[in-house]
């Protein structure tokens, strides 16, 4: 298999998992979802993909549910390094071509990471309202 071949389906990888993780980030209520595609920018991720949770809770809730999600998938998928969960202000999951970022309001607009990778295309999740299928705008 050429190595083109293995890079486009990663990438497709990358990219469902980046979905499947804002998913259950809906189902925990994280609010202002968004996905950041970072391959024509960066070789660190694929794919950011950023929420926001209302409290120190709140935050856990949502994390908690990424990582519970996708370990309960198959086939299981683990993070390969976590940050955050002693503060809960920002805890970062590492899934290697997706990076998860789950903030408070406060630390979310102070780093900006949108506005820092304003270049990347981004992709707005939001629940999903009667009458659209899915949950991607």
């Amino acid at each position: 298999m050429s190595s083109s071949t293995t890079n486009s389906r990663e990438s497709a990888n990358s990219q469902e998992l980046a979905r499947a993780i804002a998913q259950h980030a809906l189902a925990k209520k994280g609010e202002d979802l968004v996905i950041l595609d970072l391959r024509s920018l960066s070789p660190i991720a694929d794919f950011f993909v950023i929420a926001t949770g209302l409290s120190d809770a709140h935050v856990r809730s949502v994390a908690d549910g990424i990582r519970d999600g996708l370990l309960a998938g198959k086939p299981p998928v683990k993070p390969w390094h976590l940050e955050g969960y002693d503060t809960l202000r920002w805890v970062l999951l590492d899934y290697v071509h997706v990076v998860v970022h789950v903030f408070q309001r406060s630390p979310r607009d102070y780093y900006g990471l949108e506005r820092f990778w304003g270049d990347a295309p981004r992709e707005e999740v939001a629940d999903e309202a009667p009458g659209r299928p899915g949950g991607l705008a």
